[in-house]
């Protein structure tokens, strides 16, 4: 299916001034290697609700999420969609030697993509060893975090899930601005409660229900139904469920 994309055009188009620079795949490169990758790379954009791939598309291209955010999500044979994860700012779209696309990858807000020719990019990965190990790093990272949330969905009581997917994406968006997670932080919630609902295995009401009670209770403050204010982070863990300071829990 062929997606209609639209140019994206940065104040500047230099690695150096990239706003995920510190995260992405192309972190530990030396100026030479960015500049080897500048001969490769271009921005892409997509709407929200626009595709960006379907599984078992060609791969032209791998690339990082510079804004916005993507679902993976796979589709069952009688039609039924699970959503499997989510491609937030930094993370990688693709998979060097796999020729076919694994999951639908579809925008949920509007989306910018840093993008690579697949085959170029390949070569490079071959005599530029950084950008093999800064891809193995996220890897694992990427692992982990799916490791993180099979307790989640298999586990965790809905207000755990709630808790822990607003946790999940303001550490995120702490570290993308190189920060610590703190009391005051503020998140703009880049799924709708329908995406949540899909994403944690709730119903509409469910997600409803439980964000209005962790407003209730203090542990959120809601600006409108995006913007969270997060006022003590550790009281919003601790509504999570998990054993994040090393102690036992009661």
């Amino acid at each position: 299916m062929n997606t209609a994309i639209k140019d994206f055009t940065f104040n500047s188009r230099e690695c150096g001034s990239c706003p995920i620079r510190h995260r992405a795949v192309c972190s530990k490169c030396e100026p030479d290697e960015l500049d080897r990758l500048e001969e490769i790379k271009y921005y892409r954009t997509y709407e929200a609700g626009q595709p960006v791939l379907w599984a078992g598309d060609q791969m032209e291209f791998v690339a990082s999420v510079v804004s916005g955010i993507a679902t993976l999500s796979q589709t069952m044979e009688d039609g039924r969609t699970q959503m499997v994860g989510l491609l937030l700012p930094s993370d990688f779209i693709g998979r060097p030697g796999r020729d076919f696309a694994p999951f639908d990858v579809v925008a949920v807000s509007d989306l910018t993509v840093c993008c690579f020719r697949k085959k170029p990019f390949e070569e490079l990965m071959g005599s530029t060893p950084s950008i093999g190990t800064r891809l193995l790093q996220m890897t694992l990272d990427e692992l982990d975090s799916a490791r993180e949330w099979m307790l989640v969905l298999g586990r965790k009581t809905a207000r755990e899930k709630i808790a822990s997917l607003l946790a999940i994406l303001t550490r995120r968006d702490a570290t993308l601005n190189q920060l610590t997670p703190t009391s005051g932080m503020t998140l703009d919630l880049p799924l709708t409660r329908e995406a949540m609902a899909d994403y944690l295995g709730l119903t509409l009401e469910t997600v409803s229900r439980q964000i209005s009670a962790l407003k209730k209770a203090g542990i959120i403050v809601l600006e409108g139904k995006r913007h969270v204010i997060i006022p003590d982070f550790a009281i919003l863990m601790a509504e999570t469920g998990d054993d994040y300071d090393g102690g036992l829990l009661a």
